[in-house]
């Protein structure tokens, strides 16, 4: 079992080496923390491929209504964007010398989150995992504005048949240039497949962490 270091008020935790050419930064989503079993093992996908691109030091951190709920037990909504944004940006502060390259992202709203602010922060470039294009049931309500005009590299990592924006919907989204999508085989919104489609949560998971790794390792 890794070991995760803590710093912020054992807010936002570490591993991988210090000296790493390479920092990514990620954050869960609405329903469950950064020690969800999502988080547990995707991490430690990444963590054990990012020697391929010099070393990578992963760093997760949960916005404030996540951490009432774990202080309390009790369920929390999440905060307003605002709140959400600050807490990301108040997160990317905190690491100081920690962060050598920066790659920020999350997974579904925390990505969502990563991107309203990459643009205009200092980091090189964006993850998401199963980005949130639109709530669920609710196609016309796009969240995509700010992702037709993105500058930075960014990679989205989607299932096919995401609720939230699967292939044949985000097929016809005006999204820049700068943004690679790599598509889970039957995935959902957290990129597992059912059964019967002949793919397993393994493979996509893994398929995830591969395009995860190197994107980062594409970087300029």
């Amino acid at each position: 079992m890794r070991v995760w270091s803590h710093v912020l008020n054992d807010s936002l935790s570490f591993n991988g080496p210090v000296n790493a050419r390479w920092t990514l930064l990620l954050t869960h989503g609405a329903g469950a923390s950064t020690t969800s079993n999502f988080f547990a093992a995707f991490s430690e996908r990444l963590l054990e491929m990012g020697v391929e691109i010099g070393g990578l030091r992963l760093g997760l951190f949960d916005f404030p209504y996540m951490k009432r709920r774990a202080l309390t037990g009790k369920m929390y909504f999440p905060d307003q964007m605002p709140v959400l944004q600050r807490s990301y940006l108040d997160a990317i502060d905190a690491l100081g010398s920690e962060a050598n390259r920066l790659v920020i992202g999350g997974k579904s709203m925390g990505g969502r989150v990563a991107s309203l602010i990459a643009d205009d922060a200092e980091v090189t470039a964006l993850v998401c995992l199963g980005y949130p294009f639109h709530p669920r049931g609710r196609p016309e309500k796009l969240r995509t504005d700010h992702l037709e005009q993105f500058k930075k590299p960014a990679l989205i990592c989607q299932g096919t048949r995401d609720p939230q924006g699967g292939v044949e919907e985000v097929k016809g989204y005006n999204l820049s240039s700068s943004i690679q999508l790599k598509w889970l085989s039957d995935g959902d919104h957290d990129l597992v497949p059912r059964k019967r489609s002949g793919h397993t949560r393994t493979e996509n998971w893994d398929a995830a962490a591969v395009a995860v790794i190197q994107f980062i390792g594409s970087l300029p």
